[in-house]
């Protein structure tokens, strides 16, 4: 039963991550490029602009639950499968939401990456 509670709380922790990142990602493309803002009107404004946007809370919101649910994670399960583990779905979930949700193009071998990957973590798994 550890084991399914262990594999539970990594499947959380990769998908409130990739969630995070992703949204993380759409929240800093609306603010715009950080280093022109702070050259242009001063760390102030940029500061603003990314604390008056809901979707930068929306993402701290979801890696703050990735954040705790790893920690469930670790209570159940061996650091040894844990961390490598949700770091490599992690990785491929974030190559799969990046294609499919910010219409970033992801080369092969980005791809050859994500199935080697998957790889290990079937071998983890094992």
């Amino acid at each position: 039963m550890r084991h399914l509670y262990t594999w539970c709380g990594i499947l959380l922790v990769v998908s409130f991550s990739v969630v995070g990142d992703v949204t993380m990602s759409r929240a800093m493309k609306q603010v715009g490029d950080l280093h022109a803002l702070r050259q242009r009107f001063g760390i102030g404004t940029v500061i603003c602009r990314i604390f008056s946007n809901s979707t930068f809370f929306v993402a701290v919101a979801a890696m703050a639950v990735s954040f705790f649910s790893l920690l469930f994670s670790l209570s159940w399960g061996d650091v040894s499968l844990v961390g490598p583990a949700a770091a490599s779905l992690t990785f491929i979930g974030n190559a799969f939401a990046a294609k499919l949700f910010l219409r970033e193009k992801v080369d092969r071998r980005r791809w050859m990456a994500a199935l080697l990957v998957a790889g290990g973590v079937a071998l983890l798994a094992g």
